[in-house]
């Protein structure tokens, strides 16, 4: 179980995330949607101190942090228990494949050189890029890139994985294969906090849709629910123009 009190960043004198309050069940996928510039993505980089909010409450399974005291320790811990998928792929451009997915499990994971390499070479045979590993991102596809760092995050066993809008940087033949390797994803009951602006996918994969609006969580609900029958004037104007 994940669960966030009162979450609040600011930057500046604007506040950008105003006191979220979230729980999220193992195994539950949440995909949140919104019009830019709303939080959505600084709510993902908040869970794992990418970004330092100034106020709440963040609780990983026993690990459970004030974010305005949290020590290093606690920082780390917290970043052990999640894995982030950035939407510029955010991998070393003097590494190759299997290297940007081993770098972490050796540094972060303490694991020996021949198991991260193991572990590196079983993932990038499930993202389809077995033929890859020795590729460097400069040589790779923005599809191939972005599995590159979909992959990584798998290898890592988190018990939150954070999508920040993994597909808004990639060319659209490349959407598709991105979002499948997803699904596989979503099939394991991986726990999964998903920003993006494809509400198709968002409908086919979410257990729960949260909409965010100045800040705040306006609404949420199964798809279903919040897609058909939305109850905020919010949410229906928003879902109105991207629909």
């Amino acid at each position: 179980m994940i669960k966030v009190q009162g979450l609040t960043k600011r930057f500046g004198k604007t506040t950008v995330l105003d006191g979220i309050d979230l729980e999220i069940a193992d195994g539950e996928r949440i995909v949140v949607i919104g019009p830019s510039g709303t939080g959505k993505s600084t709510l993902l980089r908040c869970l794992n101190f990418l970004d330092s909010p100034e106020a709440g409450h963040i609780s990983i399974g026993d690990l459970e942090l004030d974010v305005a005291t949290a020590s290093k320790a606690d920082i780390l811990t917290l970043r052990r228990r999640t894995a982030f998928v950035f939407q510029n792929y955010a991998l070393f451009a003097n590494k190759t494949a299997r290297e940007n997915i081993t770098e972490a499990l050796i540094v972060v994971q303490n694991r020996s050189r021949a198991d991260a390499e193991a572990r590196a070479d079983g993932i990038l045979q499930e993202t389809g890029l077995a033929d890859k590993a020795d590729s460097y991102p400069a040589a790779l596809s923005g599809g191939q890139q972005q599995r590159v760092g979909i992959g990584r995050a798998m290898a890592l066993d988190a018990q939150l994985m954070l999508f920040d809008e993994p597909t808004s940087a990639l060319d659209p033949e490349w959407v598709g294969e991105v979002l499948d390797l997803m699904r596989r994803v979503a099939e394991r009951r991986q726990t999964m906090l998903i920003v993006t602006h494809e509400m198709q996918f968002a409908r086919e994969i979410a257990d729960r849709v949260i909409f965010m609006d100045g800040g705040r969580i306006v609404e949420q609900g199964p798809p279903e629910q919040l897609f058909d029958a939305p109850q905020d004037p919010r949410t229906k104007e928003f879902l109105r123009r991207v629909g």
